[in-house]
């Protein structure tokens, strides 16, 4: 697959066989250090941008390059204050000057998509407030690791209908995963992702659904969860917590899943609010295996944007 110089802003920006030989590379890279020492990424130089500070992005990314013999380059919230002491047209122009490829971490996703239109290197969206296409990939690797296989699946996520449930539909839809939203009325995802993840799944054999019933979980390969109130949103957390206290993954939600049923969380997790400390740490909990591929899964897209795999 050739995705030399493309951008990874959504899901939707990879087809299903990229997605498969992403998550292919990703493999490799984590199971044989030798395909890492022979430093694909030598004297490539990576920009990661954030807006939003993260443990898990900040570490992958910059431990992923270091792995593949690059370089990479933190930019602090106020390195370069985006949109406010510099146009985000000219900080793309000028970063793709200096370095190879740029991941931004932020809060509005009209920021990622005007740093892909300026920018004369890839573009990796780090998370934005409508998708999260890294952590996506992590998912669908993990969830190979513990399955074998994707398609035919059956995915629940649990709670709010966040840019994380925007893209594990639209994932699920790609590689022909069945994914069910279960969140509270009023907290739904955006009814113009369900739609397009209900298309996608029409072509490729899966089902996208989204239910106020939290009894969807039955028989679930799959349960996913995050937090109820995300970054930006610290002013909501009481009055979520009353709204979504039932939509949260217990000993009673595993009681429905498949016995063999694989948990999910992007962490950070709020222990007691939307999954209890003793179920995060069953052997059906993958949840740090899931943070760990994230660094592969990064590792992989950034050699197959940098047409270096």
């Amino acid at each position: 697959m050739n995705l030399t110089g493309r951008n990874f802003l959504t899901m939707l920006d990879f087809s299903r066989e990229e997605i498969l030989a992403v998550l292919e590379t990703a493999r490799t890279f984590k199971t044989n250090p030798d395909k890492r020492a022979k430093h694909p990424l030598g004297n490539k130089t990576l920009a990661m941008i954030f807006q939003k500070p993260s443990l898990r992005t900040r570490v992958s990314f910059e431990t992923g390059m270091t792995q593949l013999g690059g370089h990479a380059i933190y930019l602090a919230p106020t390195d370069i204050s985006l949109g406010q002491r510099e146009t985000t047209e000219d900080i793309a122009i000028v970063l793709s000057r200096y370095v190879d490829i740029i991941m931004a971490r932020v809060f509005g996703h009209d920021i990622v998509k005007d740093l892909a239109k300026y920018a004369t290197v890839p573009v990796i969206n780090g998370l934005s407030d409508f998708s999260h296409p890294c952590q996506i990939m992590a998912d669908l690797l993990t969830i190979q690791e513990r399955k074998g296989k994707l398609e035919g699946l059956n995915a629940c996520y649990i709670g709010d209908g966040n840019n994380v449930a925007h893209s594990l539909m639209l994932g699920a839809a790609r590689v022909g995963m069945n994914m069910t939203i279960i969140c509270p009325q009023g907290f739904e995802p955006k009814d113009s992702v369900t739609h397009q993840a209900s298309k996608v799944g029409a072509e490729t054999g899966s089902t996208i659904a989204v239910t106020t019933d939290l009894g969807a979980a039955k028989g679930a390969d799959v349960v996913y969860t995050d937090v109820w109130a995300s970054m930006g949103q610290e002013d909501e957390a009481a009055s979520r917590r009353k709204v979504f206290q039932k939509y949260r993954i217990d000993a009673e939600t595993m009681k429905i899943a498949d016995p063999d049923c694989v948990i999910l969380h992007c962490l950070p997790a709020h222990y007691g609010d939307e999954i209890d400390y003793a179920t995060s740490r069953t052997s059906n909990s993958a949840i740090f295996d899931q943070a760990e591929n994230r660094m592969h899964a990064q590792n992989a897209v950034m050699v197959h944007l940098l047409g270096v795999n």
